[in-house]
């Protein structure tokens, strides 16, 4: 039976000191020690931290990465799908996953959380969690709610986290059940 699948998303490039690396690198693990696989994008950063903490506990890492890009993809990488451009990459990311979690990022983060928040909102893709890790996303939601046209019922679709264990909580918990 194959492993469910638990999207991972976040900025390409922070560093390994940075905060959102050293949660990235605890998501990994956590989400490899109860027996997930982790997608991310395939590269630095998040990407990268993630694939990191799930190698180190023996997990399976599906990197989506792009042809397009000269950079070759991190080295924790257990799986490699390669894909001809972005929309086709984050369709990938997103139709093998019953969950998403999304760290600190820059616009191609938000890219994909707006994505997946949509195709939630649309019913494209089946209800499944969507957690937001770290005080950031509750500004950069408020922000949206006030100068957008968002509403309560679309923040209910989203959670959010504060610390990666909370996350990988609301993950196990929301997940359970579903299947792609």
């Amino acid at each position: 039976m194959m492993q469910p699948i638990i999207t991972i998303f976040g900025g390409s490039k922070c560093t390994e000191d940075a905060p959102e690396y050293a949660q990235a690198e605890r998501i990994g693990e956590l989400l490899a020690e109860r027996g997930f696989t982790i997608c991310t994008g395939g590269y630095l950063g998040v990407m990268e931290a993630a694939s990191r903490g799930a190698r180190r506990r023996g997990g399976r890492v599906l990197g989506i990465v792009m042809t397009q890009f000269t950079a070759e993809p991190n080295k924790y990488l257990t799986d490699k799908v390669a894909t001809a451009h972005f929309y086709e990459r984050l369709q990938n990311l997103i139709t093998r996953s019953v969950g998403f979690i999304a760290l600190r990022g820059g616009m191609g983060t938000v890219t994909e959380v707006a994505l997946v928040w949509n195709k939630l909102l649309t019913r494209v893709i089946e209800p499944r969690p969507l957690v937001l890790l770290g005080q950031c996303w509750r500004h950069v939601v408020d922000c949206w709610r006030e100068h957008l046209v968002v509403s309560d019922e679309d923040v209910r679709l989203l959670d959010f986290a504060d610390t990666p264990e909370q996350a990988v909580d609301i993950i196990l918990n929301r997940s359970r059940g579903l299947s792609l």
